[in-house]
């Protein structure tokens, strides 16, 4: 049986017996927060969770592999809501992709896999047209003349020619593929749920597998696909999540990890823009094309860029996951929300934590007058609730704007 290291996501650091192997591939690899060898023990590994959870193995050659597994603060069912919600706002609710009885991250996500791909084949495999390129002694579809010149060198047979072929073998049905062989290569995933995946790649047999490094097709969702949505959605978010790599020494690591800050991060702003829609402009996510300097220089790139109809900035945001300080909130967020706010000629700017260090608090910038906010959104509740915290949020940063919008435009009439 193999070795199970068991962390929880930011908390302290706890001590190992881990193979020197392992141990150096885990400080190498930057999985966690911490990993050294323990001053006071000697063969003994500190370990320390960072943002990072989900498992991982390593293979040792010609030992035992071991298991790290990071369990997150958050339920799991509260962390499958945010991912959700990063992939489909306006689809997914909670309810709508059953855990069973599983508690723990890797179990929990392939059983709900499972379920979902079995419900989307319970009317038969989804068909559709691809696209096919093919050496042919049979001339059909259309003939590829810059291709059968390159390659044939005047011959007429075979033709190189392309053509659109009505099949299952199509890009829907090979990310639901490479999701299922992707979990069954994963450690960790309980023997029943195997079970019921093995039937679902039966089912999936003839749709061509994705090779080593090869990127997952690309599709759209359609009414056609409808009966496809969630599963295609889960299935991505396992292809994103996991990985298998050759580190040095013949080691083998091979597991499934999501980034807690880049998991809140997408779902406050994603909230904050689906919050936004009513009130018109429209809303930028890590927005480009704005500098510190007057040169240009200088990139700025705040997570979340709220535009009012007329194309002026109006809102900035940036969502922090952890504060990382016992008390309050960093003070470096503060330096890099002023100077969001200075390029974009704005009086406010908005830091959202997740449920943070203190309660809401905010800071008037000495000779400028910028007004700097630290929220704090609290993802132990439901997600009615948690959408509602978003949603009066977002009118509290507009109420902000407009009223600095006004108060700009006063200081000018009276200037005139």
């Amino acid at each position: 049986m193999t070795p199970v290291v068991s962390l929880v996501e930011h908390a302290p650091a706890r001590s190992f017996r881990l193979p020197d192997a392992v141990g150096r591939a885990l400080a190498a690899e930057k999985i966690l927060e911490e990993a050294g060898p323990d001053p006071y023990e000697p063969g003994a590994w500190r370990l320390r969770a960072g943002s990072k959870v989900g498992a991982v193995t390593l293979s040792v050659p010609g030992g035992e592999s071991v298991t790290v597994s990071i369990t997150p603060k958050v339920p799991v069912a509260r962390l499958f809501f945010l991912i959700g919600y990063c992939s489909d706002p306006r689809g997914w609710r909670d309810g709508s992709v059953g855990l069973a009885e599983h508690d723990e991250l890797l179990p929990a996500l392939a059983h709900a896999v499972e379920r979902q791909i079995d419900r989307a084949l319970r009317q038969g495999l989804l068909q559709g047209y691809r696209t096919t390129a093919e050496s042919s002694h049979v001339i059909r579809g259309r003939l590829r003349e810059a291709e059968q010149i390159r390659r044939r060198f005047g011959m007429s047979l075979p033709a190189e020619v392309t053509f659109d072929e009505f099949s299952t073998d199509i890009a829907e049905n090979r990310l639901l593929r490479a999701a299922v062989d992707r979990l069954l290569r994963l450690p960790g995933v309980p023997g029943a749920v195997r079970a019921r995946l093995t039937h679902q790649r039966s089912r999936l047999a003839d749709i061509t597998p994705l090779m080593p490094g090869q990127a997952p097709p690309a599709w759209r969702p359609t009414r056609l696909n409808a009966r496809y949505h969630a599963a295609l959605h889960l299935a991505e978010v396992v292809l994103e999540g996991s990985s298998a790599e050759h580190l040095p020494g013949r080691l083998r690591m091979d597991g499934f990890l999501f980034d807690m800050n880049g998991v809140y991060e997408d779902f406050v702003c994603k909230a904050l823009r689906e919050a936004m829609l009513t009130h018109g402009g429209r809303s930028a996510l890590q927005a480009r094309n704005i500098h510190m300097d007057e040169g240009d220089s200088v990139r700025l790139r705040p997570d979340f860029v709220w535009y009012g109809d007329s194309g002026t900035p109006m809102i900035v945001a940036d969502a922090k996951y952890k504060a990382r300080r016992n008390r309050g909130f960093p003070n470096e967020d503060l330096y890099q929300m002023l100077a969001y706010c200075t390029a974009l000629g704005l009086s406010e700017g908005h830091l959202v934590y997740a449920k943070g260090n203190a309660p809401h608090t905010s800071h008037r910038v000495r000779h400028a007058g910028t007004v700097l906010h630290q929220h704090a959104i609290d993802l132990d509740q439901q997600p009615g609730g948690l959408l509602a915290e978003i949603d009066a949020l977002a009118r509290r940063m507009l109420h902000g704007s407009v009223m600095s919008s006004q108060g700009r435009s006063s200081r000018c009439s009276s200037a005139m």
